[in-house]
């Protein structure tokens, strides 16, 4: 039995009519057997979003000349487009400080085969999830924080980064605030894990504010890390519907639970090329 490869297409353009049938079009000219479609055309930004994922059991060109082709394809359209094998997920790193129900989530899912990506290494400000990364056999770095240390620290978080070919920090609930310099440097390849249904609630004790004004839900949100603090373009929201009933330690723990799926769902949009940057939102492509 021939074993076949499968592709994932990513991409967005102007919206003008017919870009749909002009891609699939040179799909279907080059062979490629399609087996998942998602489109959407954003009538605010007239733009226009699409994920293809397909197989060569049919593919009438090499790999490279494939891709020559969509090259060719994109300049009259204007398009930009993201293309990969579909098992050669994204190497990623997690930053974390002492709360680990994120962390122990991610390598959860990761090792069960459920979150399509390769965790490099673990970064930290703190030794508390040290142990944790060393029954994992994950190479685990800790970067402490100060005042005066903290762009040297980012500096090294970039070069593990660069060693291990990382394509995406997940920051799982990592206490620091990056530099706007970082967040540059990742625009797009950052995640992020609010602990509040964004905007409400920003700061400390986001559960402690909740319960004094009465909340009804509590939810986390999954974003891209921008330099503007808990504003970047939303990924994932979650929500659980609460009551007068609940104590704030209720509350906590329902949240980390919350967090915990938010930034896994994130996570895996972003390893599948599901997430479209729309301006400062995004296109969610499933």
């Amino acid at each position: 039995m021939t074993t076949t490869n499968e592709y994932i297409l990513t991409w967005q353009c102007p919206d003008n009519s017919g870009v749909l049938a002009k891609v699939s079009q040179s799909l279907f000219l080059h062979g490629a057997f399609i087996m998942e479609t998602s489109q959407y055309s954003d009538p605010y930004t007239d733009t226009f979003f699409s994920r293809i994922a397909f197989d060569d059991r049919n593919l009438t060109v090499a790999e490279d000349e494939f891709i020559t082709a969509l090259d060719e394809l994109a300049k009259p359209l204007n398009m930009t487009y993201q293309f990969r094998r579909k098992n050669q997920v994204p190497n990623i790193v997690i930053a974390v400080s002492k709360d680990d129900h994120c962390l122990v989530s991610l390598l959860t899912k990761w090792k069960s085969g459920a979150l399509p990506v390769n965790i490099v290494a673990i970064v930290s400000n703190h030794n508390d999830c040290k142990s944790l990364a060393n029954w994992h056999e994950i190479p685990f770095y800790h970067l402490p924080i100060s005042k005066d240390t903290k762009s040297q620290q980012e500096e090294k978080m970039l070069a593990i980064m660069k060693k291990y070919h990382a394509d995406l920090l997940v920051l799982a609930r990592y206490m620091q605030i990056l530099s706007d310099n970082l967040c540059q440097q990742l625009q797009g390849r950052a995640i992020n894990i609010h602990h509040s249904f964004l905007p409400s609630f920003k700061g400390a004790k986001p559960y402690h504010q909740a319960h004094k004004r009465g909340v009804k839900v509590i939810g986390a949100t999954a974003h891209y890390v921008t330099a503007d603090l808990d504003e970047g373009p939303i990924i994932v929201q979650e929500v659980k519907p609460i009551n007068h009933t609940f104590t704030i330690e209720q509350m906590v723990h329902m949240g980390h639970d919350i967090e915990a799926t938010a930034l896994s769902h994130a996570v895996r949009f972003h390893a599948e090329q599901r997430v479209c940057l729309n301006g400062s939102k995004t296109v969610i492509l499933v």
